[in-house]
């Protein structure tokens, strides 16, 4: 009883907080309208989904940048936590803190500074321009290409260093002797990288794909500082997508709550993709 007292506060705030507001989004998912004008439509609302074309659009681009930006990102994380977990590497502290310094930044402030960098006439151009890469600016923020990999950029510097945390705290609890008796057996240090590393980390870098997917079909903040979801659409996410039906185009609260389980359905069946995937099937 003490045990259950104890978790008894969590318990309410998690059901008040979390679970309640599902189902009652569940709810209004089935309905039309907003306030206290919505009226019970069905399934009409998840229908309308098959021939919603910006709906489609949302989803094809956010799965764009799930399928781009987050195995860029797992890699890259990886990659700089072997190099800063070398124990004969000066100022690592540094480094490390430097990397993961954009994670505790203000997503609205370093939205607004990528935009200014990669405007027509910002610092990225000017640059590329200089060193004689580009002959002409690149339309970074107005190009529906180009918007893009203007938005998986901004992420991807973003989040790196917040997964390279996790994959330092468990190369440290590897042990050493491991890869002493590796270098003994003539392995290179690609194999300890692919035959020891990865497979030891294999739970942490389960663990950072799965929060890295559902943070990526999630994604609101850096669209719509950046680039607004333009140009036509061409990078809107389903979150923006959601905000839109909401607070920007008329307000439909019902249809907005039925896409936004859309995302509810990708986040539980990507993450039990990568489940099945990776082998562990507790």
């Amino acid at each position: 009883m003490v045990g259950w007292l104890f978790t008894l506060p969590s318990i309410v705030i998690i059901i008040s907080f979390v679970f309640y507001p599902m189902i009652q989004a569940l709810i209004t998912s089935l309905k039309s309208g907003m306030g206290n004008n919505l009226k019970f439509v069905g399934l009409s609302n998840y229908s309308r989904l098959f021939t919603d074309n910006i709906f489609q659009k949302s989803v094809i681009n956010t799965l764009i940048y799930l399928v781009v930006q987050v195995p860029i990102m797992i890699l890259l994380a990886l990659f700089i936590s072997v190099l800063l977990n070398d124990k004969n590497l000066k100022g690592k502290a540094f480094f490390r803190t430097a990397i993961f310094l954009p994670c505790v930044t203000s997503l609205v402030a370093y939205s607004v500074i990528f935009k200014s960098l990669f405007s027509n006439d910002g610092l990225i151009n000017k640059l590329l321009l200089n060193i004689h890469l580009i002959t002409v600016p690149i339309e970074w923020i107005t190009s529906p290409f180009w918007a893009k990999i203007t938005i998986i950029i901004a992420i991807t510097w973003r989040w790196t260093g917040y997964n390279m945390i996790f994959y330092l705290a468990g190369l440290q609890n590897i042990d050493p002797s491991i890869y002493e008796a590796a270098k003994i057996d003539g392995a290179s240090g690609v194999k300890q990288f692919f035959y020891i590393t990865v497979p030891l980390l294999k739970p942490i870098i389960l663990f950072t794909t799965i929060i890295s997917t559902t943070g990526t079909l999630q994604l609101f903040d850096e669209v719509m500082n950046i680039t607004k979801g333009g140009p036509g659409n061409a990078s809107t996410t389903i979150s923006q997508y959601i905000y839109n039906l909401s607070f920007k185009y008329s307000p439909n609260f019902g249809y907005a709550a039925a896409v936004s389980y859309t995302i509810v359905i990708m986040i539980v069946a990507l993450s039990l993709i990568q489940f099945k995937v990776a082998g562990d099937d507790k």
